[in-house]
């Protein structure tokens, strides 16, 4: 079913973060589908092989997909992957900062370690990618900062306070750069996903099933159960929100918190 943002007569170049699995690669493939220039990135680009094949299998435009080895969390990795894109195809018009990792612990059991790689990846990360890219966009005609967060930003969870920490932080640095950028033809903003159906999820599934004795169905109904529509939701739901604010429409959508959680939270 077509999507009514898609607006095929305008290519943008799109840099997404965390590309090789998940939800990333669901945007990389969706936005490469509507007739977009990719940078698929991964901290190693031996992962992006599937996202090649899909590309490949449905039909993609493979000239208009570039992946690139990006570490979020070391500057120079990243400056090093937007030089390699700007050489390419020019000034990098959306950035979709997606690269994160999750990690649950009770507070008081929750590492020095644990605490800093949960900030370091999807806090500190998206900062370096926004920092190196945003200045080219504020000079341009048109910029987006989009940041894939989680409600996991907007209120909190049990046993995950380094991660809640962290996406709060996220929603954080989006609101002040959305007022930053308000006098510019540049736009951030954050989509908050509830459980997607993704790896990620099957890992949370796997880890209630081993520490509460549950079955599979049991563990997965757990997750479907904090949303009032009573189930996971889709990487096609989280490229749609995408969509929506890269299109052109969106222009005065700014400073906003996206949640896909079928009403978890309301804010």
């Amino acid at each position: 079913m077509k999507d009514p943002f898609v607006n095929r007569s305008i290519m943008r170049t799109i840099f997404i973060t965390g590309a090789s699995r998940g939800i990333g690669e669901a945007l990389a493939l969706g936005l490469l589908s509507d007739g977009h220039r990719v940078i698929a990135t991964a901290r190693a680009v031996s992962g992006m092989s599937h996202l090649r094949e899909e590309a490949e299998r449905n039909g993609l435009d493979l000239s208009h997909l570039l992946t690139l080895e990006v570490d979020v969390c070391d500057q120079e990795s990243v400056d090093r992957a937007c030089d390699l894109a700007e050489a390419k195809w020019g000034l990098i018009d959306v950035v979709i900062n997606n690269a994160g990792v999750a990690g649950s612990a009770p507070l008081h059991k929750t590492s020095d370690e644990l605490w800093s790689h949960m900030i370091d990846v999807n806090l500190t990360g998206s900062f370096r990618v926004t920092r190196r890219l945003l200045g080219a966009m504020k000079r341009a005609e048109y910029g987006r900062v989009i940041f894939v967060s989680s409600i996991a930003g907007l209120s909190g969870c049990l046993y995950t306070s380094a991660y809640c920490a962290a996406k709060h932080g996220v929603i954080g640095m989006m609101r002040a750069l959305a007022l930053e950028v308000s006098r510019t033809h540049v736009t951030a903003n954050a989509i908050c996903p509830g459980f997607v159906e993704t790896d990620m999820a099957m890992s949370a599934i796997d880890q209630i099933q081993s520490t509460t004795d549950r079955d599979q169905r049991s563990a997965r109904g757990a997750l479907e159960s904090f949303s009032p529509q009573q189930r996971l939701f889709q990487t096609d739901e989280i490229l749609h929100s995408t969509r929506f604010l890269i299109a052109e429409g969106a222009r005065g959508v700014n400073g906003q918190a996206i949640t896909v959680d079928g009403g978890q939270v309301m804010h």
